[in-house]
């Protein structure tokens, strides 16, 4: 399941991207489009901002915008960057990595076997789900 967090940054860096290179985003605009209490997304949006997917613009006119393409941000990057694992067990993770206490023997273990299966798809999906690619969907599911 996602953390609140990690919902409330996917919801933000839409928001940006349905405004992306029309200039920075204010945050208290962010914050009340989107219903996210503003402390905790200043928070998120520096996160963001320290891994390099947004910027942000001090002063007068400022706020935040995507610093990269929204075709180039998946889903995946955004949870990984959030939430840590994706991997439902922690012996199947790639990134985080931990074997299970009550494995007998992981190289025939049948339940890390599915649950490799269960990974595999699911980073196949949150890949090919870009920033891009959802506000597309968006926009075709709210003209039908």
């Amino acid at each position: 399941m996602l953390s609140k967090k990690c919902k409330y940054a996917i919801h933000a860096l839409i928001y940006l991207t349905e405004r992306y290179e029309q200039g920075p985003v204010h945050i208290q605009e962010i914050a009340d489009k989107q219903r996210i209490p503003k402390k905790f997304l200043e928070a998120i949006l520096l996160e963001l901002r320290n891994a390099n997917v947004l910027h942000s613009k001090k002063g007068k006119g400022g706020g935040y915008y995507l610093y990269k393409n929204p075709e180039e941000v998946t889903l995946l990057e955004i949870i990984r960057l959030m939430d840590g694992a994706i991997a439902m067990l922690p012996c199947v993770s790639l990134n985080y990595y931990e074997p299970c206490e009550e494995c007998k023997n992981e190289t025939t273990c049948g339940i890390r076997d599915s649950f490799i299966g269960v990974r595999d798809e699911t980073l196949r999906i949150l890949t090919e789900s870009t920033l891009a690619k959802i506000v597309k969907r968006e926009k075709i599911l709210s003209k039908a």
